[in-house]
């Protein structure tokens, strides 16, 4: 990009944030008391990540975060502070710090920071003495980080380079002082590019080990496979469990990993588990008895719940603890006593934190997880309990989720002793009137099923008054939304928008029938959905009816075209990083080996009415809607060939449309604040331009 391009760019963005700060945020309702968050706001937001109980129960380290307006980044520092709530402070050390773990003897914390060079190492934080130490220089990110039992040793995963040769090929050296072009890069695995990361280098994630006091790391394990997420010592610290994907043919059965213990003395590798279907996650018991971990048989649906095993510590006996949940069970952690288990869950839009015992009784302890996303109001968040204390209830730690600010951390034993320990955001958001919440429930006119989503309504909100809709659709389509803050939300709402948001059919925490409604048959009946959802709040009288929008991205940009190709009922659109062409999609996207085999019966040259009929450029010729496209240029997920097949279709037809195209972002296009703002700024901008009191 030349510098006249920047310059222009930074003009038009400085001049539709303005837009947002003046006009949009005043002309649709009365002026309120307070004034509604602005877009530069969200630099001022912080959040709690990440809590980590000590196995005392006595102190907690968490990851506090913000958005650095000066590298326009998420940044997080740990914080420590005592389980009453005293004596919060940042660990000294690392600029920035994530990932805190307690030694077992809550002696020191290990925790992954940014080096003098900028790189991710491992550092050792020791409470008595309050000292730092680097423990680690390596040349690659350490991810997954896990202690021995007796507190010599950190387990963790990181890259390394492939063991199997690429073709050889002979190429001629430039002439001295000659400059030639990059040679070309040879690619020959299935999976060679991912969203977020770009074209993947030829690595895999392997197991090491390294002394806490430092040294030289050991790798326990070699060959071609990917060890996945964070492995865990067994009691007796001789070996550690891990989740892999060793099958030969690992790239077209993506989902079929086991556990495996990965012994330390010869590094010599042993089958925990055998079956068809994922399993991973897994814990050993604090007794040496018993190995818990997360998965589920494979029947090639679009969405299958994850359940809870239990099986001996040899890998036999395996049993599910949660047969009749019906929910995807996350994060298992033992009690000190091994005799159940603490773990997450979503259910209708909230996430709970739950008891469970070997026999599968269940008991809720909280049931407000999430908030980590500041974004968009997706559920999601984390917990840890104090896994030295042995007894029926020990200390948990979590981040709570509200609808008016995000992530805070709140620790207790059970559900009736909860206390909120931070409010990281009061200070700005005290000082900003914000749109309610409200919860919504009505019967879709597909088939008369009971659908839940939230309004959020614009500050100062008068029911006597009338104002436009915007419907957001989430993404996914396998993820759910739930009434907790989310910043897009509330800018949509400061600028005078009721906005509504739903979790149709195929979204989760509503059971596995539910979601898969929609297996081999999306988008289509959960058009229907959102149609009776925006009925029911038209119902409710304080909405213009000439002034309907939407707008969703991926999953939700999908259903924004579906929409705007079955009905004119809408002013405006906006489609953010959709799937437009089925077949262009499956073999474009960096999931290729997963979504022709989960989301459809065949491949798209066997079967190309399946695919077609289910594509929003099958009914782009009944598009009267003006409708934008927003795509990231660095989305490998969906990418930008999608968006413009869309844009390119509507201009030949002479619709309204234009499209934006982010330099650099990939499918998350938010994950830079900046991008957050000019999204919404884009997206409220279009819609003024088509909104029926702007004409």
């Amino acid at each position: 990009m030349n510098d006249g391009t920047a310059l222009r760019l930074s003009g038009l963005r400085l001049g539709v944030v303005a837009l947002l700060s003046t006009a949009l945020w005043t002309t649709s309702f009365a002026e309120p008391t307070k004034p509604p968050l602005k877009p530069l706001d969200v630099f001022d937001l912080q959040w709690a990540s990440d809590p980590q109980v000590s196995p005392d129960g006595r102190s907690i380290a968490y990851v506090r975060m913000n958005f650095d307006i000066k590298t326009d980044r998420p940044r997080g520092v740990i914080w420590l502070v005592g389980a009453d709530g005293k004596h919060p402070r940042p660990l000294s050390g690392a600029a920035t710090s994530n990932a805190p773990r307690w030694s077992p003897d809550g002696t020191r914390l290990a925790y992954l920071g940014a080096a003098a060079d900028g790189s991710a190492q491992l550092f050792i934080y020791w409470m008595e003495s309050g000292a730092t130490a680097a423990i680690s220089n390596f040349t690659e990110s350490p991810e997954g980080l896990a202690w021995s039992p007796d507190g010599r040793w950190l387990g963790f995963t990181m890259a390394v380079p492939a063991e199997r040769k690429p073709l050889k090929v002979e190429l001629p050296e430039a002439p001295k002082n000659a400059k030639w072009a990059d040679p070309p890069k040879l690619i020959d695995r299935m999976v060679f590019r991912a969203d977020g990361a770009g074209y993947l280098p030829n690595v895999f994630s392997q197991l090491f080990i390294i002394a806490a006091d430092g040294g030289a790391a050991r790798q326990l394990t070699q060959g071609d496979f990917d060890t996945h997420g964070t492995p865990a010592f067994t009691v007796d610290g001789k070996s550690v469990l891990i989740t892999a994907n060793r099958r030969a043919d690992a790239d077209y059965e993506p989902l079929d990993s086991e556990i495996y213990r990965v012994d330390l003395k010869d590094s010599s590798i042993h089958t925990l588990t055998d079956r068809r279907g994922p399993d991973r996650n897994p814990v050993a018991s604090p007794d040496g008895k018993h190995i818990a971990y997360l998965g589920f048989d494979d029947k090639r649906l679009g969405y299958q719940a994850t359940q809870l095993y239990v099986m001996d510590s040899d890998g036999t006996h395996s049993h599910s603890i949660t047969p009749t949940l019906d929910r995807d069970v996350t994060a298992p952690h033992w009690t000190g006593d091994s005799r159940q288990l603490i773990f997450q869950y979503d259910d209708r839009g909230s996430i709970k934190l739950a008891a469970i015992d070997l026999g599968g009784k269940i008991r809720v302890l909280a049931d407000d997880l999430g908030g980590n996303d500041v974004s968009r109001p997706y559920s999601g968040g984390s917990f840890s309990i104090a896994a030295a204390v042995k007894g029926a209830s020990p200390r948990f730690a979590y981040t709570r989720a509200a609808a008016l600010a995000p992530a805070a951390l709140a620790t207790g034993t059970s559900m009736s002793d909860i206390v909120t320990l931070t409010a990281l955001s009061d200070t700005l958001l005290s000082q900003r009137s914000l749109g309610a919440v409200e919860e919504i429930s009505f019967e879709s006119s597909v088939d008369r099923r009971r659908i839940q989503g939230w309004i959020v309504k614009p500050p100062d909100f008068d029911p006597s008054r009338k104002y436009p809709l915007l419907l957001e659709i989430h993404g996914g389509p396998f993820a759910s939304y739930g009434p907790s803050f989310a910043a897009e939300i509330q800018l949509y709402a400061a600028a005078g928008y009721v906005v509504l948001y739903l979790n149709p059919r195929g979204s989760t925490g509503y059971g596995e029938e539910f979601a898969d409604l929609i297996h081999h048959d999306y988008p289509d009946n959960d058009y229907g959905d959102l149609m009776s959802g925006v009925d029911a709040v038209l119902g409710r009288g304080y909405i213009d009816g000439e002034r309907l929008f939407v707008t969703g991205g991926s999953g939700g940009g999908v259903l924004t075209a579906w929409i705007v190709g079955h009905t004119d009922r809408f002013r405006a659109a906006v489609v953010v990083k959709p799937v437009i062409n089925w077949a262009s999609f499956v073999l474009t996207a960096d999931m290729t080996n997963y979504f022709y085999r989960y989301w459809f019966d065949a491949f798209p040259w066997d079967d190309e009415q399946s695919y077609w009929k289910r594509s929003p450029l099958a009914y782009v010729g009944q598009v009267h809607t003006p409708t934008m496209l927003m795509t990231g240029e660095a989305d490998y997920r969906t990418p930008s060939s999608e968006a413009e097949q869309f844009y390119q279709a509507l201009k030949l037809r002479r619709i309204d449309t234009a499209l934006v195209r982010v330099p650099n972002a990939s499918h998350d296009i938010s994950a830079r604040p900046s991008l957050l703002i000019d999204k919404v700024a884009y997206v409220l901008a279009w819609f003024k331009a088509h909104d029926a009191k702007s004409q």
